[in-house]
């Protein structure tokens, strides 16, 4: 009987934010600054508002304490393999926060140029409805699947379990719930119809490698 592998994992990451005071200063300041820049800026996101990314500047020590969690999460999930005991690298972060109202989404992306992507929500906006037709999901899209779309749509190649391979994976996010994945997995966030606001907060971790001593 033959025998299959099965290579080349990606990692996707999900934790938790602790703090409530944080949470709620990390709104507060993305209000305020949603009130100081009404227009924003227009990316990925299909309506809603988009901050500049230069919340590590106006975020206050909310933001700060996000990147530090960001940073962490990054540093547990990635090595240095010539140095494994002490890295030799750090960590850049840009982040900026979204704010979308019934109707808005955000379509498929990657962030070219950094290493780790992360996702953290703020308020989920489902106003604690667990209705699934409320949509808002974070969906991963596997960048292999377009390829085995187009020779033969509805084949699928196994998974461990036996399973069709799944190419794109839909989460539904949770108040307090920050996501990890890597900058290069195409991704995007279905329509929102949940009758809340959703605020999140994007964070790109770029990498080089330290200055010396």
């Amino acid at each position: 009987m033959a025998d299959t592998n099965h290579l080349f994992a990606t990692p996707f990451v999900i934790d938790r934010l602790q703090s409530e005071a944080g949470i709620a200063m990390l709104r507060d300041a993305i209000f305020a600054e949603m009130d100081r820049d009404r227009k924003g800026v227009s990316i990925s996101n299909i309506g809603g508002w988009h901050s500049n990314t230069q919340m590590l500047e106006w975020g206050g020590e909310a933001a700060k304490a996000l990147v530090f969690k960001a940073i962490t999460m990054a540093e547990e999930a990635s090595v240095d393999v010539k140095s494994p005991d002490a890295s030799r690298f750090g960590w850049h972060a840009e982040l900026w926060a979204n704010v979308s109202e019934k109707g808005n989404a955000n379509q498929y992306h990657t962030h070219p140029g950094s290493f780790w992507s992360i996702v953290a929500y703020v308020d989920d906006g489902y106003e604690g409805d667990d209705d699934p037709t409320l949509g808002g999901e974070l969906q991963l899209l596997d960048p292999r699947s377009p390829m085995v779309q187009m020779t033969a749509p509805d084949l699928r190649m196994k998974d461990a379990s036996g399973a069709a391979q799944a190419h794109e994976i839909s989460i539904r996010p949770q108040t307090g719930m920050i996501v990890m994945f890597p900058s290069w997995l195409q991704h995007a966030v279905r329509p929102f119809y949940g009758e809340g606001t959703r605020i999140s907060v994007a964070i790109n971790l770029s990498t080089g490698l330290k200055k010396p001593h």
